[in-house]
């Protein structure tokens, strides 16, 4: 079976169309779509009817599955699920993210290991879905001004959990934060499949270009920030029940609309694939 597509944008991100993904791809299928998620970096599947083992089970064929390290919000049945949520229980939120805006990040931008996917099913809506955007941070870094490609160039950034919690989240405890300490990654990012380049930064967690003076720093950051979510490299996603999105944590950053927590409830559930351990930081 060939999968017929639909642009989401002119540059990247594609709608699949015709596709279960509950079900048991073969794998000539299976090859088809992981090309598609490598040309495209952002994949859509609507109507989808997923349970958490369907999840794993679909993500685990890209790669080793991230436990992630916020355990209060891990699915009480499958550890690979990270629960995206305002739903409390006794009073102690049971997701990450409630319902405020979450800034522009690379999910695990912060690992040693940082993720080269993520799969978001939705589950339960508020009426305005709460919008999540993306970045194509290929094609932002390929139309990069001269001045900050040679700014960047060979340069490392710091990537800090931290830094995103005190904007965005809660605060990890003792054991979490040795787990989540502050990194050095490459700014120019290459995809450890498709071998393309793409911007490695994001405002939620990367703080200091190493080797710049601190006002040199930040208005590089700045500058490549403001390039980066141009309205041309953005696709905004309004969510529907039964959407699942699979985008490419190498080469997209994404932000999320706040919503109405008070009165609504908003539940999404995600897995995290990780790189090959030989292409950890595939630079």
């Amino acid at each position: 079976m060939t999968f017929s597509v639909r642009p989401l944008t002119d540059t990247f991100g594609v709608e699949v169309e015709n596709i279960d993904i509950s079900g048991p791809l073969s794998a000539t299928e299976f090859k088809q779509v992981q090309e598609l998620w490598h040309q495209h970096e952002l994949l859509l599947f609507r109507n989808q009817t997923l349970v958490e083992t369907d999840m794993i089970e679909f993500s685990r064929r890209f790669g080793e599955l991230e436990i992630h390290v916020r355990e209060e919000w891990l699915s009480d049945d499958n550890p690979e699920i990270l629960m995206v949520t305002n739903v409390k229980k006794n009073g102690q939120s049971v997701g990450a993210l409630e319902d405020a805006e979450v800034g522009w990040h690379y999910d695990q931008i912060y690992l040693a290991r940082p993720a080269v996917g993520s799969l978001l099913s939705s589950v339960k809506l508020p009426p305005d879905g709460g919008s999540t955007y993306f970045a194509d941070m290929s094609t932002a870094y390929e139309t990069l001004p001269t001045h900050l490609r040679e700014a960047i160039d060979g340069r490392s950034a710091v990537q800090s959990y931290s830094a995103f919690n005190q904007s965005y989240s809660t605060e990890t405890n003792d054991t979490q934060t040795k787990k989540t300490q502050d990194v050095e990654h490459p700014i120019v990012r290459t995809h450890p499949f498709t071998g393309r380049k793409s911007l490695y930064i994001c405002p939620g967690m990367s703080i200091k270009i190493i080797g710049l003076p601190e006002d040199e720093s930040k208005q590089v950051l700045e500058e490549c920030f403001a390039w980066s979510i141009k309205p041309e490299f953005v696709y905004q996603h309004d969510w529907q029940l039964g959407d699942s999105l699979l985008w490419d944590n190498a080469c997209t950053m994404h932000r999320r609309d706040p919503f109405d927590g008070d009165q609504f409830q908003r539940i999404m559930k995600r897995t995290t694939i990780l790189p090959p351990v030989k292409m950890a930081v595939p630079f």
